[in-house]
Formats: C-alpha cells, sequence, structure tokens
C-alpha cells in the first residue's frame, strides 16, 4: 500500500508546497499554510483502458457554428432582484457561488427561492451540511415555505453526488461547500485540496446532467469566500452579499457572471418572514434623510443599469491636534483626501484645520468619480455652515485643477432625480449642454468645483 504523502497549501491562493514556510511564495500572504495529506494514486494496471472507462465527460468536438442557440436555458428565480443580478435568471447547467458574512441571509435568501422555484414546477434539492433536516423544516415554517423541496442532510459529497444523480433536479443547492467532504482524500472538510476537489467534480456534475447548482460560501475574517482562490476561477457566477447585520438592508452584487453583467445590485430588506425585494431603492434611502441640516446633499448614482440615489454627508470641525483627522465611511479614503486638496487650492475653502468626516448613508459604497463634486459640495456645506435645497441634486466628477468633467449616462440620472421631485440638479455644462431637461427641472451646468459653490451658496 503506498504510503501517504504530506503537503502544505496556501488557503489563500492554493499554492502547494513541500514543507511549511511563514510566508507564502505564490501570494506573500504569512501563515496561510495548512498541512494537507494528499490521495495516494492508483496503482496502474497493464493493457488498454476500455473505452466506458476512460476519463472525460465523452464529448465530441464541434463547429462553433454548429452549435444550436437556445434562448430558453434561463429561469427566473421569482425574485427579481436577484434576477437582475444574474442577468436574467439561472442558467442551466450553471454554478453559481454565494458569500458573506454569517448571518447576512443566504441561507434564507436560496430557500426562499427554492420554494419560488419549487411552485413553478421545477425539481429542488437542498442539500445542507450544517443542518439537520428537522432545522431546515423549522426555518422553512418560519419563512411560510409551501413549495415541494427535496432536502438532504448530507456531508460526503460521494453520496450527494449519487443522489443528485438519482433525482435529477432542476435546481440543487448545497449549503455549505466549506462543510463538503470526499471520504478518500484524508484531509479535513473545509481544507484547500477538499474544497478543490469537491467544486471540481460539482463543476463536472453540472455539465453533465444540466443542474443549476448554488453553493453557499464562507468568508474569512478580510471578507473574503474561505478556501483557495481558484474556487472563484471554477464557478460560473460569484456573489456577494453585503450589509450590516444590525441594520435591514442587505446588498447583492456580482464580482464575476459569464452570463451577464458584474455591474449591477440587487437591494434587499431583511425582515421575520424572509429576504424582502426593495422596489425603488432610492426612495428608501432618502427616506430618513436630515432636511435642513448642513453638510448633506444628494448624488445620483449607477449600479449597472440603474439609478440609485444617496444622501452624502460632511462633517468639518476645528482640529486641536497638529495634523487633522480624516474619517471616511462609504468611500475612498485617498480621493477624500485628494479632493480636499482640490477644495483648498481651487475654491478657497480652508480644509487645513479641519477634522473632516465624511459619510454615506445606507451602506453604500460610492466608487464612481461622477460622485467627486457631491463630496466636494457635502465638505463645502459645512464649513459654511449652510445647508444645500432639499430640492437640489449634485453630480459631476472633479480634476486636479478643480475642473468638473462629464458623467457617464448623465441623462438616466436626472430622470431619476426628476422622478423623485428633484428640480433643480448641478451637473457638468458639457453633460447640460448635451441634453434636454425635463417639465419643471432646472438643469445647471458648471465647468468649476468653485463655479459650483457660487451657485449653490
Amino acid at each position: 500500500m503506498p504510503k501517504a504523502k504530506t503537503f502544505y497549501a496556501c488557503t489563500a491562493c492554493g499554492y502547494e508546497s513541500p514543507r511549511w514556510v511563514g510566508r507564502c511564495p505564490g501570494c506573500g500572504a504569512w501563515n496561510t499554510l495548512e498541512e494537507n495529506i494528499a490521495a495516494a494514486a492508483p496503482e496502474k494496471s497493464g493493457g488498454k483502458i476500455a473505452a466506458n472507462q476512460r476519463p472525460g465527460t465523452g464529448a465530441q468536438t464541434m463547429r462553433l457554428q454548429d452549435i444550436p442557440e437556445d434562448n430558453t436555458l434561463r429561469s427566473g428565480t421569482g425574485i427579481s432582484e436577484l434576477d437582475r443580478v444574474l442577468g436574467g435568471g439561472i442558467v442551466e447547467g450553471g454554478l453559481i457561488l454565494i458569500g458573506g458574512d454569517p448571518g447576512i441571509g443566504k441561507s434564507t435568501l436560496l430557500l426562499q427561492v427554492c420554494d419560488h422555484l419549487a411552485r413553478d414546477g421545477k425539481r429542488v434539492m437542498y442539500v445542507s451540511g450544517e443542518e439537520s433536516a428537522r432545522q431546515i423544516k423549522l426555518r422553512a415554517s418560519r419563512l411560510g415555505v409551501e413549495g415541494d423541496i427535496y432536502v438532504l442532510a448530507e456531508n460526503a459529497l460521494d453520496a450527494v453526488e449519487q443522489k443528485i444523480r438519482d433525482l435529477q433536479p432542476d435546481i440543487a443547492v448545497i449549503d455549505s461547500i466549506q462543510t463538503m467532504y470526499r471520504p478518500e482524500m484524508a484531509s479535513a472538510p473545509g481544507s484547500v485540496s477538499q474544497i478543490r476537489e469537491s467544486t471540481s467534480l460539482i463543476m463536472r456534475l453540472c455539465k453533465e446532467t444540466g443542474t443549476s447548482v448554488f453553493l453557499v460560501g464562507h468568508v474569512t475574517k478580510d471578507g473574503a469566500i474561505a478556501g483557495p482562490r481558484i474556487l472563484e476561477h471554477m464557478v460560473d457566477v460569484v456573489l456577494y452579499f453585503e450589509g450590516d447585520r444590525q441594520q435591514d438592508y442587505r446588498l447583492l452584487r456580482a464580482v464575476k457572471n459569464r452570463f451577464g453583467s458584474v455591474n449591477e445590485l440587487g437591494v434587499f430588506r431583511m425582515t421575520g418572514n424572509g429576504m424582502q425585494v426593495v422596489e425603488n431603492p432610492s426612495e428608501e434611502l432618502l427616506s430618513h434623510r436630515a432636511k435642513g441640516a448642513s453638510g448633506s446633499v444628494v448624488f445620483c448614482g449607477m449600479e449597472g443599469s440603474r439609478p440609485l440615489l444617496c444622501d452624502v454627508q460632511a462633517l468639518t470641525s476645528a482640529t486641536f491636534y497638529g495634523t487633522p483627522r480624516r474619517a471616511v465611511n462609504g468611500a475612498d479614503a485617498g480621493r477624500v483626501a485628494l479632493l480636499l486638496a482640490v477644495l483648498e487650492k481651487r475654491a478657497g475653502q480652508r480644509t487645513y484645520n479641519q477634522d473632516v468626516y465624511i459619510n454615506v448613508a445606507g451602506g453604500l459604497e460610492l466608487s464612481e468619480p461622477a460622485a467627486d463634486l457631491a463630496l466636494c459640495v457635502a465638505a463645502a456645506s459645512s464649513l459654511k455652515d449652510q445647508a444645500v435645497g432639499p430640492e437640489v441634486a449634485v453630480m459631476g466628477e472633479v480634476g486636479l485643477a478643480g475642473e468638473v468633467r462629464t458623467v457617464p449616462r448623465c441623462e438616466r440620472r436626472i430622470s431619476e432625480c426628476a422622478r423623485l421631485g428633484f428640480t433643480t440638479l448641478i451637473v457638468p455644462r458639457a453633460n447640460a449642454a448635451r441634453i434636454r431637461a425635463p417639465e419643471g427641472v432646472r438643469v445647471i451646468g458648471v465647468d468649476t468645483v468653485a463655479q459650483a459653490l457660487s451657485v449653490l451658496f
């Protein structure tokens, strides 16, 4: 009997080493190498291999032009926000990975998806390696799940594979991939080798049977999905749940999608009856906005094809230390420091002796440059202690010379602002010259940050 071989694999990148080292040679991370036991290679036998014993799927070579097109491969989940992020629905044979913090709502959402699909006549199977069948039943009763769902409490992946092949479900959920293990491998569940081999087996199963599979993934303390980075490369779609467990709102983003855009955003609200879709997130995010307070301005961002209005807040106060403090929540701290320098140099706003605090209400993350002007206006409003009008929305990219540059899809942003009752919009002059303002809306084009501040204050 061949002796088992021990190796060390990096949990961050999957790099393998014959001995333990403190720093991974592959990605440079410290203390990420874990011990694994490699499975013994099967003994070679003489003679030719029979046709039915050869590895692989047996697929034949085809010309691209000869592959038939099929427009009915997607299945709606019954949850509009999830369909938006997936690019229109679940693709037949797709492998989807959902990650997020513990308690964020991953299992809750997937159980609701299973309920909707089962009611639509789909054959659905829910596999749990963390909960018993009775625990799943208890959660389903709380959520009001009444669909015909097959439940399997098992974490031996070979047994799970056999059950899926026997049942032939349209949709399967595996909660979670870190609890699954292959019995022939000596390493523990959740190790790099177990996750890699388990995901590889599930991927082949999806392509062979046409079953679409949702994988639930645990996350590390840094927020990344636990396991080797190759896990995200193997699947078709990677979704991340974001949000604070102490708040109601949950954001679902796609960071990888072979079947659609990665720029879409789904907004949910966690309730006692499960995840509820937020139909109008812009109105929800602005519902608690403080009227008449300085340092607050409305910005319309784009999340994929969706315009989303949010409240950008700034607070400035005189510092009592040599170096003023900059605290940023919801935006890039380096970008904010750059904009404060532009305010001081190009617009005459003194920030060198001010502590500046920036916050984007609702837990959103502003990553697009179009939010620059809104951040500048919010900081200037707090410095002057003058409120921006409640009917005003601001958008525009700011350069180092203080110029206001154009923003993409400005007309779509303006339409959303007009729909929610904003009548004065500050936009780049180049955008204002090319669009037609809706009735009752005044669009003011500006060339510089100083000009925008003179218009508003």
